[in-house]
């Protein structure tokens, strides 16, 4: 029984301590958006699918207005269905800007679609633009971070170009868990090699701040291709690498700022909406992550409070190991030193993990029961929309 212990131990401590290696090549390489960029001189749209945003929406319409560097800037809104005053919202805040088109949908997502789809593809669809940078509602940009998006996708001639925006957080919930976002990737990806392959499987894109090229876009299908899924931006991003374009993460750094959840509930809610599809939707597949989780995470960390001389060392490394490796994600995501909170919440990783595996439970519980909404909408289930089985 000893022997397995150790077994199980020393594999954790070496599981973890790979992950913090990963993060901190992924520290020392990973480019950011520039801060200077000499401006961009074809036609840029700005698409910004709108649902329930009355609150928030403004303060980006702000940002938008005060882009520079793209002198042929246009903005397409689509308020979305919403129910709390989202285009009076916008009409307000453009102040008669004829730079924006603010445009206004009444009817709900056709059968087989999911509403951010339908709305991305019905803005990309009003527009002749050769670049496309899709914006979520809740995401703050700098002055410049438009121009520097569509700079790095034609820097790199790329299809895709994910600037992952930093993700701020309030409650205690949020600092725990939503730095997870970053280090799932961090941790587990090389993003040198995996920016410059053609393999689905290595794309990552987040899809509150993306700057598209138009052809490649269509070519790959556009939101169509991925009309069905709970994450249509990592699976527009395996779209485009499908149809021979590559894909590229990049951090926004302080180009882009974004508060996903505000609050223990809206996490809760927001992240029990798709975190069912992950490692493509199969539940053996999770519970396989989920035990190599807890292996890395958790056995040290029993070992290290349990155990007794070597056995708690290995422990102690393993623990170290996973906490460096959470702020060296945190610190790729933000592009500044971390903050105490930051490292609180590295301290509390074995608990972020927990929370995680927790809410993808909850997650596959309620899809089972039918029982997934956002934004007082039910999602599409795949299960009757083939569509998302062919981008998975």
């Amino acid at each position: 029984m000893g022997a397995v212990v150790r077994f199980l131990t020393w594999t954790g401590t070496g599981v973890a301590a790979v992950g913090a290696v990963t993060t901190g090549y992924n520290l020392a390489t990973l480019r950011t958006l520039p801060r200077r960029v000499s401006g961009v001189i074809e036609p840029v749209t700005v698409c910004v699918p709108a649902r329930d945003e009355a609150d928030r929406l403004p303060a980006l319409i702000a940002d938008l207005r005060a882009q520079t560097g793209v002198p042929r800037l246009r903005v397409l809104i689509l308020d979305d269905a919403s129910t709390d005053g989202t285009y009076e919202a916008a009409i307000d805040a453009i102040d008669g800007d004829d730079r924006f088109t603010v445009l206004r949908s009444a009817a709900h997502p056709a059968p087989g679609w999911t509403g951010k789809a339908a709305a991305c593809a019905r803005l990309a669809a009003r527009t002749e633009s050769a670049a496309l940078v899709f914006v979520d509602a809740d995401v703050r940009l700098a002055p410049h971070a438009v121009a520097a998006a569509v700079t790095e996708l034609r820097r790199r001639g790329a299809g895709l170009v994910s600037a992952w925006p930093v993700q701020e957080a309030g409650s205690r919930l949020e600092r725990l868990v939503q730095p997870l976002l970053a280090w799932s990737w961090a941790s587990t990806l090389p993003m040198g090699p995996a920016n410059h392959s053609l393999r689905p499987s290595t794309a990552v894109a987040c899809g509150q701040f993306i700057a598209v090229d138009a052809a490649a876009y269509r070519a790959a299908g556009g939101h169509a291709a991925v009309a069905a899924s709970a994450t249509e931006d990592l699976d527009l991003a395996r779209a485009l690498r499908r149809t021979g374009h590559r894909t590229a993460l990049v951090t926004a750094g302080p180009a882009a700022t974004t508060r996903m959840y505000a609050g223990a509930t809206a996490l809760t809610d927001g992240y029990t909406r798709w975190l069912w599809s992950a490692y493509g939707g199969r539940i053996d597949a999770g519970a396989a992550v989920g035990a190599g989780a807890a292996l890395a995470y958790w056995v040290p960390v029993l070992a290290a409070l349990c155990g007794r001389g070597l056995l708690r060392r290995a422990g102690v490394l393993g623990y170290l190991a996973a906490v460096t490796g959470r702020v060296f994600a945190r610190v790729t995501e933000t592009r500044r030193a971390p903050t105490r909170a930051d490292l609180a919440s590295a301290m509390a990783h074995p608990l972020a993990v927990a929370g995680y595996l927790t809410l993808w439970v909850r997650s596959h519980r309620r899809r089972r029961a039918g029982e997934l909404r956002w934004k007082q909408r039910p999602l599409v289930s795949p299960a009757t929309t083939p569509v998302a089985d062919r981008i998975g």
